[in-house]
């Protein structure tokens, strides 16, 4: 079986503000940057390359925030080893030895493209591993790293829920500054995803499009990204749900090729706070809880 003792320690972490000031939520699910030894011995390709499937320093970009009076979440093992941001059983079977359980969803867009739960390939499309793993490898890093993470990310939804009524949860990715199709446009510098309407009430995209917008970021909406399996199963705006999904493009604030913070990290850190800043203060919070059935 799969051993993360000391390797993956703690494997992700909550940090709660000593005053909160609104229920607004970030969370980094694909920045960590500690490798299992048994998982490297696995790779075919080196780690280098394994890097590339990051979002490299976005816990760092947001994690001051927490100072601030907003609840930060970040993940330490890489999302190549396992992806938080899926279902908790999309597999590829060409990937195991050994038999998926029966409720394993095979057939998934993710699963085609290599990118499950367990990936097969990184962000740029090269094979991970050397052979097949063993299923009960696979399943273990379900239960003892993925399963965890939710269940403690649910608790602090569920902790803001009952403080505010409402919840936003912030779901913070970087993606590459241009796509693997030479057909693609040039990247913008934000991809707001809000799964085309319907993770979060209206206002909360358009707040970040004018916010990030009046700083000077270039904006685009749902194309390339739209939001994964966070942002689709937390957002539940009739229950006072919401999650938006922000692409943060990595040309704007680290070097891609050395992968080292650029000179503009710490511009963008402080424009992640005026960020928060402004959700916490203009956002009528009161307005986002449940909807209520109309009175007969």
């Amino acid at each position: 079986m799969t051993r993360f003792d000391g390797e993956v320690s703690p494997a992700f972490e909550i940090v709660e503000p000593a005053q909160w000031r609104a229920p607004v939520i970030f969370n980094s699910p694909h920045s960590g940057s500690t490798y299992p030894d048994e998982f490297l011995s696995a790779s075919r390709i080196d780690l280098p390359q394994l890097r590339r499937s990051e979002d490299s320093f976005m816990d760092e970009l947001i994690g001051h925030l927490s100072d601030r009076g907003f609840p930060t979440v970040r993940v330490n093992f890489p999302r190549s080893y396992v992806d938080v941001n899926r279902e908790p059983y999309e597999l590829d079977p060409r990937m195991f030895t050994g038999r998926l359980p029966s409720f394993a969803n095979t057939r998934s867009m993710r699963v085609a493209g290599g990118l499950g739960t367990i990936p097969r390939v990184v962000g740029d499309g090269q094979e991970i591993y050397r052979e097949r793993i063993l299923v009960d490898d696979a399943l273990a890093r379900i239960e003892t790293l993925y399963k965890p993470y939710h269940r403690a990310l649910r608790r602090l939804i569920n902790k803001v829920h009952q403080m505010f009524g409402t919840v936003v949860l912030v779901d913070c990715h970087s993606m590459p500054s241009v796509g693997v199709s030479r057909d693609e446009p040039r990247r913008p510098d934000i991809v707001i995803g809000d799964r085309y309407g319907t993770s979060c009430t209206p206002l909360l995209p358009d707040r970040v499009e004018e916010t990030m917008g009046g700083l000077g970021y270039s904006i685009g909406r749902n194309k390339p990204y739209a939001g994964g399996f966070i942002t689709e199963h937390y957002g539940n705006p009739a229950s006072g749900l919401h999650a938006v999904q922000l692409e943060l493009n990595r040309a704007i604030y680290m070097d891609e090729r050395r992968r080292e913070r650029g000179p503009r990290f710490g511009q963008v850190a402080s424009d992640f706070g005026v960020l928060a800043d402004v959700l916490a203060t203009t956002i009528p919070f009161g307005d986002l809880g449940p909807f209520q059935a109309a009175a007969e």
